[in-house]
């Protein structure tokens, strides 16, 4: 325990005891005499604190502010491992997309090089150490990130403009964003469409200008989004569902039993030690690709058109090598 958690576990003893004997302090801070008076010196000479001894109550206790400033312990002390956690939450905000958050999480990242500084380790250390590698992720561009987050959360429409890349064009939508999903490296944002008068998800990647309006946005339930959005497999969404099943090798099944493709998937083992994962899907795009990384130990069961659609693109494969 440094000497930040041992004045704050000062502190929260005095406040949560009223009067704490020594025996108390020495055994919960694991110091010695000489270091806890120390302690207390810096308590009180520094911070202004009105500890004293109460040689009736056997302990130290709170006194009557003297004068002099107001006692108050900083507001934003952390100990090592709040530290190493925070400076890791910082790596992750910054893997989710460039610039996304900086200038809120920068003030609090000077004051952690601070305090990591006092702990004796460089905070260009610890980047060096905890890396989070970003794979296929698209970019997005950090300004459009703030108003659509902020829309989401005021309940306000957005006007975009949105490039679709299966058509190659770009059209202005106004949209009600419901949520924002960070899925697969990339930020979608949930909504209800305007121009289509439908429940869509749009890439944050593919909008090339964001506006907050003033209009309320129109509410979705949470259950209609689930059905639209959730049912399905990844990010292509729709009402109408299938079952896919698939079957993976032995050497395969060491993997993948241990993935979860949907939350509602069921799963077993045959006798020959091979799985079999069976999941709701209604586009067949997504899980097409994700059963292609596989081959040649997956096999697909069922329904025979995604059998079929997965057939077709390892022909077209073959006749592109």
């Amino acid at each position: 325990m440094n000497q930040t958690e041992r004045l704050y576990r000062i502190d929260q003893l005095l406040h949560e005891r009223a009067v704490v004997p020594l025996g108390t302090f020495l055994r919960e801070l694991e110091v010695s005499h000489a270091t806890f008076k120390r302690d207390l010196d810096y308590l009180r000479g520094r911070l202004n604190a009105p500890i004293e001894w109460d040689r009736d109550a056997g302990g130290y206790r709170f006194g009557v502010a003297g004068a002099g400033g107001q006692y108050e312990l900083p507001g934003l002390w952390f100990n090592p491992a709040e530290i190493y956690a925070l400076l890791t939450m910082r790596q992750l905000l910054s893997s989710l997309g460039p610039g996304l958050l900086t200038a809120q999480v920068e003030p609090l990242l000077a004051r952690m090089r601070l305090l990591m500084g006092e702990e004796g380790v460089s905070i260009d250390v610890f980047e060096q150490r905890i890396r989070i590698l970003r794979l296929n992720a698209r970019t997005c561009e950090p300004e459009h990130f703030m108003p659509v987050a902020t829309a989401v959360m005021n309940r306000k429409r957005l006007l975009i403009s949105h490039h679709n890349r299966f058509r190659d064009e770009t059209l202005q939508r106004e949209i009600s964003p419901q949520r924002l999903t960070h899925y697969r490296e990339n930020w979608y944002v949930d909504a209800w469409c305007h121009l289509r008068n439908e429940i869509r998800s749009f890439g944050l990647s593919a909008m090339c200008s964001v506006t907050i309006t003033e209009d309320s946005a129109v509410e979705v339930s949470a259950a209609e989004l689930g059905a639209v959005l959730d049912s399905g497999y990844g990010i292509f969404g729709g009402r109408e569902i299938q079952w896919a099943e698939l079957v993976f090798s032995r050497e395969r099944a060491r993997w993948v039993s241990q993935e979860t493709w949907h939350d509602r998937q069921e799963s077993w083992f045959d006798d020959e030690d091979c799985y079999h994962l069976r999941f709701p899907y209604s586009d067949p795009r997504e899980v097409s690709m994700d059963i292609l990384r596989h081959v040649p130990e997956v096999s697909v069961v069922s329904p025979s058109s995604l059998r079929e659609t997965v057939t077709d693109l390892l022909h077209a494969a073959l006749k592109r090598i």
